[in-house]
């Protein structure tokens, strides 16, 4: 069984608790890693303090360099990161190397954003007191970062947090999932390797009772990123205290299919995809679709025929489409959310059952908006299917949600896909694709319940920084 310590001020640190890490599909332990204590944490934040004119000095080429750095070094061990993935996250191969591309594509966004953080001039002379003044503005690190990641995309969203932190000139203490911490520790790991300076990256890993609570009320952590629950995410701003915080949530997405799409297979194909996409365990993971009542029938029995053909099994096979969720009690969660809908008067066109941590993708139709598939979010391979009689009917049921990230709009009518856009009160709006859809410089957050986040490469990187107006007199 091979063993990850946590990384410590530039050196790998074994402590005396190890927890198992469980490989999703097969249920074996495969490996065990180090938790950290009280003390370990201490020492951790204290070098990230000491570290941080260290890093704030590093100039922008120099940052850039090592970011890259990190980036071959995991493109060179993609196979290595891809099967962690695998393993601890039961993602199917195939999505889990597109993560290990995507981790990689992302790094190298911040490595050239980091030669760009730049300030403005502003006309201080617009008010009546700035006459005989110009005025500035620099960015400058915001401190010490602190990077809590989630399991669903261990090395990805990881990454979304750490290179932004780097590029920023800010040390950075990584606390991942304890149910998949081995992809975080080897993505420190490879920063660490690629040149930050010591002191400047840390790895954590333990319960989010002790070492994540201890973390977010040290008054020495400057910024925090978190992604994950809502319920999560509304403690840590009950108990960090005055900090910079940005919050990537959840969300119960939705997709609009007008009566005017020009390609059926398509809309349906991309649909599919959303929907069960590593077992549904995406936060923009497509959970409601709304569809016209000329196309509803054809719709749904061609979405019904491509889920049938979805490999279920192990995702250390290349052919796998649909693996484990995370836990036996997420799945059993699923399993009760969907069984209540059922029992209130849903209906399921395909699935509906669990063997062990295994959901099979499921297909739902008939469910009233006040069900907990309708209105929470599901986290799951499940879908519900709703007829409407119009796009704007449409648009309307979809935005009638507690959460906001993304939505898709499936027109022809250009005239349709912008008041969508307008109406939507969401984070983004993908036009003739599904809410799914993302690359890693976009900026990423939302309104309602899923945070404020903004993961885009530069954006994030403006995250980490603080603000600082010069003024100069010149009368």
């Amino acid at each position: 069984m091979d063993s990850y310590d946590l990384f410590i001020a530039g050196e790998k640190v074994k402590t005396g608790k190890q927890e198992k890490v469980f490989d999703k599909f097969s249920g074996e332990a495969f490996a065990c890693v180090s938790v950290a204590g009280t003390d370990h944490i201490e020492t951790a934040v204290a070098a990230a303090e000491k570290t941080k004119k260290t890093m704030a000095n590093l100039p922008a080429h120099r940052r850039s360099r090592i970011i890259a750095g990190a980036a071959k070094i995991i493109n060179r061990e993609s196979e290595h990161f891809t099967e962690l993935i695998i393993r601890e996250a039961g993602k199917p191969y195939k999505f889990a190397r597109a993560e290990v591309e995507r981790c990689v594509e992302n790094i190298e966004y911040a490595a050239e954003e980091a030669k760009r953080i730049h300030g403005e001039t502003l006309p201080i002379d617009a008010g009546r007191a700035g006459e005989g003044k110009v005025g500035y503005y620099e960015r400058f690190p915001a401190g010490v970062v602190l990077a809590i990641s989630p399991f669903n995309f261990p090395l990805n969203l990881a990454a979304h947090k750490i290179a932004p932190a780097i590029a920023a000139g800010c040390p950075v203490i990584l606390k991942p999932s304890s149910l998949t911490p081995l992809s975080g520790i080897e993505l420190v790991r490879a920063f660490n390797e690629a040149g930050v300076p010591p002191g400047g990256i840390h790895a954590l890993v333990g319960p989010g009772s002790t070492v994540g609570e201890a973390l977010l009320k040290d008054k020495r952590i400057s910024r925090i990123s978190f992604t994950g629950s809502r319920e999560v995410g509304e403690r840590i701003t009950r108990i960090a205290g005055i900090k910079k915080i940005t919050l990537e949530l959840g969300s119960n997405s939705g997709a609009v299919i007008d009566n005017n799409i020009d390609n059926m297979d398509f809309v349906v194909k991309r649909c599919v995809m959303g929907a069960f996409y590593y077992q549904g365990q995406v936060c923009i993971s497509v959970q409601r679709i709304f569809v016209h009542k000329d196309i509803y029938d054809k719709f749904t029995r061609e979405f019904v025929r491509l889920t049938k053909e979805w490999e279920i099994g192990n995702p250390l096979d290349r052919e796998t489409d649909l693996g484990p969720m995370i836990s036996v009690d997420e799945a059993k969660r699923v399993e009760s959310w969907i069984d209540e809908a059922v029992d209130r008067g849903a209906k399921i066109l395909l699935g509906g059952k669990r063997e062990g941590n295994i959901y099979r993708p499921t297909v739902i139709t008939d469910a009233g908006a006040e069900m907990k598939i309708m209105r929470k979010e599901l986290f799951g391979p499940a879908v519900v299917i709703q007829k409407i009689d119009s796009f704007e009917q449409g648009v309307e049921l979809c935005d009638n949600s507690e959460y906001g990230l993304q939505a898709g709009v499936f027109t022809c009518d250009i005239n349709r896909a912008m008041k969508a856009v307008k109406n939507l009160d969401v984070g983004g709006v993908i036009i003739n694709d599904i809410p799914t859809f993302r690359v890693d410089h976009m900026p990423y957050g939302g309104n309602k319940g899923s945070g404020l986040g903004r993961e885009g490469a530069k954006f994030a990187i403006e995250e980490m920084t603080t603000l600082r107006m010069v003024v100069i007199n010149l009368s």
